[in-house]
């Protein structure tokens, strides 16, 4: 593993984001005399917690389990709630130290109305930029919100990143080029999702060809091949890698080449064993950013894996497409023979 292009990994740091979800039974849920709450900062001596309201209980999510705790906090911050303005601000504390090089700011889920949204995209953006210098990456499935966040960022701090333009949203490219952002492009087409290697290349170069005619250099593209779910096709993990490596040998060394890189795992026990691999993959083959989870993947960490070790060659197989179904990583897992990860506990019958 390069040491230096390990080193200079750009991360694009996604946890200040309103889809993030906690398990309801995780170890982080914890029943307090008012309530259910969000442990989450272990500094202090009993930690602090962020309450859930009792209308969240109502919810589905809840009832199927999941916890929706960064929206929990942008929603009690945006009441005046300090334990909510301190609860992302932790977020934003943890992944600064961890490497992060852009915050990635989404609101998607606050609400289902437009304009709630964007009041709190407004207020997301200027609370994180009184917690960190870092730059932001304003993400949003809506052309009006991603402007609402631009538009809300300090013209005086770094330039911020939009997260982001495809051939099915190419108005994005005209919004970044007006804010003076850079900008995630991915190689969506422009009816559907690509299908291989081929069809990523031809949509990314569509791409990248808009952004240079609107004044782009290839230093403020973000290229993201699109990395799909391994457990769904085993040839997915070969085709964004193979898109990856003709990026970068078609494109050179000034355009950044990034994903959503956990999404190769998603279906997957152990999930971040794999992660792991395929960021020493993509790493690899010429990608030098990720939309990553830096808390929980420690990209610095990776130069000390040893990929000759039995749980790694299973990772291997798996994103290869030579573990069929994911058969053998998951079997392997279920008998408690991966390193560092315990095995499933057995269900009484």
């Amino acid at each position: 593993m390069d040491r230096q292009k390990v080193a200079d990994f750009i991360i694009i740091g996604e946890n200040v984001h309103t889809t993030r979800v906690l398990m309801r039974r995780g170890p982080r849920i914890a029943s307090r005399d008012e309530g259910l709450a969000i442990l989450f900062d272990s500094a202090e001596p009993e930690g602090r917690a962020l309450p859930i309201p009792a209308a969240y209980e109502t919810t589905q999510d809840f009832g199927e389990g999941r916890v929706k705790h960064v929206k929990i906090a942008v929603e009690a911050a945006m009441r005046g709630e300090d334990v909510g303005l301190d609860y992302i601000e932790r977020l934003v504390a943890l992944q600064e130290a961890a490497g992060a090089g852009y915050l990635d700011l989404n609101v998607d889920e606050i609400s289902i109305k437009l304009d709630e949204q964007k009041a709190a995209m407004t207020w997301l953006v200027g609370a994180v930029e009184g917690m960190t210098a870092l730059p932001l990456a304003i993400d949003s499935s809506n052309i009006e919100v991603l402007e609402t966040g631009l538009r809300a960022c300090d013209k005086d701090r770094a330039a911020p990143l939009l997260n982001s333009a495809s051939r099915e949203r190419m108005e994005a490219l005209d919004l970044a080029a007006e804010f003076g952002a850079s900008v995630v492009v991915t190689a969506a087409g422009e009816k559907g999702m690509p299908e291989g290697p081929h069809d990523r290349l031809e949509n990314a170069g569509i791409m990248i060809e808009a952004a240079r005619e609107r004044g782009f250099e290839l230093s403020q593209l973000h290229v993201d091949p699109l990395i799909f779910p391994i457990s769904v096709d085993g040839a997915f993990g070969e085709h964004s890698l193979e898109a990856i490596r003709r990026l970068r040998a078609d494109y050179g060394p000034n355009l950044h080449i990034t994903g959503g890189m956990s999404n190769v795992s998603f279906g997957i026990p152990a999930r971040k064993i794999i992660n792991n691999m395929f960021l020493i993959m993509a790493i690899g083959a010429g990608a030098d950013s990720g939309i990553v989870d830096p808390v929980a993947t420690r990209i610095d960490a990776l130069v000390d894996i040893d990929l000759t070790s039995h749980t790694y060659e299973l990772a291997d197989d798996v994103l290869r497409g030579r573990d069929e179904y994911c058969a053998g990583f998951i079997a392997a897992w279920r008998n408690g023979e991966l390193e560092g990860v315990p095995a499933p506990r057995r269900r009484k019958r």
